[in-house]
């Protein structure tokens, strides 16, 4: 475990020497809702939302709850922010009862509308 832990430090050290300068760049995340075959609906986030759906299509890296449910269809997404603002919303959204989602998705309301500004704003944390 304490070669892992040494060869980690070493290649984040390396990696910062070789581009002191390079701004780190984060890539913004969205929250995605897929239709399932069944009428259920899967709320998740991604930086890539079609890589992604692509993943849970070959049941390689997709999500549990997808397998077997296919074949679904991407039917919301939008740009959410970092990750912590995304991982946010994808919890309140999923605490949304289903009614609330399909207002979402059908465009009837708006995240800010449901979710309320508080949770979409940043918090600094």
């Amino acid at each position: 475990m304490r070669s892992r832990l040494v060869r980690f430090e070493c290649l984040a050290t390396c990696w910062s020497a070789a581009t002191p300068d390079a701004p780190v760049a984060q890539a913004d995340y969205s929250l995605y809702i897929v239709r399932c075959n069944g009428g259920t609906l899967y709320t998740g986030i991604a930086t890539d939302v079609q890589k992604r759906l692509e993943e849970h299509r070959s049941g390689r890296r997709g999500a549990k709850y997808l397998r077997g449910r296919g074949p679904f269809e991407l039917v919301f997404a939008e740009v959410a922010g970092d990750r912590a603002r995304a991982s946010r919303l994808e919890y309140h959204v999923k605490k949304l009862p289903r009614s609330e989602k399909l207002a979402l998705i059908d465009g009837r309301r708006d995240l800010a509308d449901l979710l309320g500004s508080q949770v979409l704003e940043d918090d600094g944390a």
